[in-house]
């Protein structure tokens, strides 16, 4: 059964260098957990933190861009 949150963990929309590949690693790790963790609470937890932690990593990042 697919994972509908590992949407928010595409990479390719962003422009090349550190943004998208501060995602990248989210993305593949995401992808990692969504296959090998049993469905339930905590696997949804575990991927909807990992989303917030990209989230903020990503924003991190835009301070290289500068």
């Amino acid at each position: 059964m697919p994972t509908p949150i590992l949407r928010y963990f595409a990479f390719d929309h962003l422009p090349a260098g550190p943004l998208r590949e501060t995602s990248r690693g989210f993305n593949a790790l995401a992808s990692v957990l969504a296959k090998h963790l049993p469905e339930g609470p905590e696997k949804s937890t575990a991927l909807r933190k990992l989303l917030e932690s990209k989230d903020a990593a990503v924003r991190a990042a835009l301070d290289l861009e500068a």
